[in-house]
């Protein structure tokens, strides 16, 4: 692989017409990284920084269209999987999966959005578990996220212990379970786990809202990923990479919600 020719990965998400999360958060993250950013969008949604007001989901042989252009032309060394609305996405996507295998399948299982607009069909979530966890190199739920998998509640840090437990469980290879909505005190804490290694990665909760940041770091592990890192040292470094995005986020809508400022959050090596 020449300087000029760089390693791909590949974002199977939703669109977000306001340019702060799902196929175009993932891009940019992509970029900042030095990895050729492919995508195959799942899903269309109308949003901004205060809410989706309308989503489309296109028809499946043209999603299996965009997914099939790109593995018959790239060097895929990482796809990650955003908003993919129902079972029939999710049952098409796999099985793409499975003819392709890519080397990492990074699952983000986005199911609800910041603002709370649901964005995953309830019969699309057992195709989920039994389709898709199985696959995944790493999942990187949050905790309400986490919550609908494991059907219970998790409102601690032991819970949190358990519950990453319970997730390896369903069949990844990884969990990253993100500890933004639970609360410890004036730290956030992402616990790993891979059935062997457990590491919990923390940063100083910020006074902010912020757009985005589940779909970035999730493809910023899976550049990093692209770039030959450990899965532990990926997510160590793409949690670091969302919290200097944010340490320089902005705020391009009408509302106080921002997002990340990706390229003054870029590696520097």
């Amino acid at each position: 692989m020449s300087p000029s020719t760089p390693v791909s990965a590949l974002t199977i998400a939703g669109s977000d017409s306001g340019g702060g999360a799902g196929i175009q958060a993932d891009l940019k993250a992509f970029a900042a990284h030095r990895v050729h950013g492919l995508s195959a969008i799942a899903a269309l949604t109308a949003q901004h920084t205060r809410g989706v007001t309308a989503v489309h989901v296109p028809p499946l042989d043209f999603l299996q269209a965009q997914i099939d252009a790109c593995f018959e032309d790239f060097d895929i060394h990482a796809v990650k999987l955003g908003m993919l609305a129902n079972a029939e996405v999710i049952h098409l996507v796999a099985d793409a999966l499975e003819r392709h295998r890519p080397p990492h399948i990074v699952l983000d299982p986005v199911m609800i959005a910041t603002s709370g607009a649901k964005l995953l069909q309830d019969s699309a979530l057992q195709a989920l578990r039994e389709r898709l966890l199985p696959m995944a190199t790493l999942l990187t739920p949050n905790t309400p996220e986490a919550e609908l998998l494991l059907g219970r509640r998790i409102q601690s840090a032991e819970d949190a212990e358990d519950a990453a437990t319970a997730l390896l469980e369903l069949g990844a290879s990884a969990v990253l379970l993100k500890g933004g909505h639970l609360q410890e005190g004036r730290r956030v804490v992402d616990r790993y786990f891979d059935g062997v290694a457990r590491e919990e990665f923390s940063h100083v909760r910020l006074p902010i809202d912020a757009h985005g940041t589940g779909c970035t770091l999730a493809s910023a592990i899976a550049a990093q990923l692209c770039r030959g890192l450990s899965m532990a040292n990926a997510c160590e470094a793409a949690i670091d990479y969302v919290a200097r995005g944010l340490s320089g986020g902005y705020f391009p809508g009408r509302s106080d919600v921002m997002v990340l400022d990706h390229f003054g959050a870029a590696p520097t090596a």
